[in-house]
């Protein structure tokens, strides 16, 4: 069976960035970069004409910035990853990136094939955060979520909470736990209800800060 080709589209102000990007995505086999875009409200239009799998998005842009970008592709319920590569590391834009859908955090001094394996890493369903990145949202979030409201989580809940961590879909995790697929969807509602988080990259960056995942 032939590999699975990954679409990718830039979304970057610096032309120079995408010529770069492009370049060296443009050598893996498995990788295709199917469009550019200089700002958000294109890369938005884009990624739904081309449906990509994969977005790389920047966050400081003119017109509408990376964090509009992310809010729109979410309300448009667009089923791309995105993975966040810029300059940015201060909380204020890392928090709102996360908590706006993206489902990764790089900095743009990434080593290239790293780059390329974060790209896998967020298609294959992952929460993929530089070190630095993830100590940053963690201790935004230190005093919001304590580690005492995981114990007002089920057994079962404690489960699907593992497999979120471990990129699983709603599919996935019923395959596992033999369930259907609208029972996994109120488990995790339940869990988002009761840690007081937004999405399921918060409760995978939970799970792993509270030793919830597997």
């Amino acid at each position: 069976m032939a590999e699975q080709v990954i679409r990718v589209l830039l979304v970057d102000d610096h032309q120079v960035v995408r010529r770069g990007l492009r370049t060296f995505l443009e050598v893996q086999g498995d990788i295709e970069v199917v469009g550019e875009a200089a700002e958000g409200a294109e890369g938005v239009r884009l990624a739904e004409e081309l449906r990509p799998d994969v977005i790389l998005m920047d966050v400081k842009m003119p017109g509408t910035d990376g964090i509009e970008a992310l809010r729109l592709l979410r309300d448009a319920q667009n089923p791309a990853r995105v993975l966040v590569v810029t300059s940015f590391t201060e909380q204020r834009t890392v928090v709102p990136a996360l908590r706006a859908g993206a489902a990764g955090y790089v900095y743009k001094d990434v080593d290239p094939v790293a780059l390329a394996d974060a790209i896998r890493s967020v298609h294959a369903g992952h929460v993929l955060l530089q070190p630095e990145v993830a100590d940053v949202l963690l201790a935004q979030e230190q005093d919001t979520h304590s580690t005492g409201r995981g114990n007002a989580l089920t057994d079962r809940e404690r489960e699907v909470l593992a497999l979120i961590a471990d990129g699983r879909s709603n599919r996935e995790i019923a395959r596992a736990l033999v369930l259907s697929e609208k029972t996994v969807k109120t488990h995790v509602s339940n869990i988002l209800m009761k840690l007081d988080l937004a999405d399921r990259t918060q409760a995978a960056l939970w799970a792993v800060r509270n030793g919830a995942a597997s």
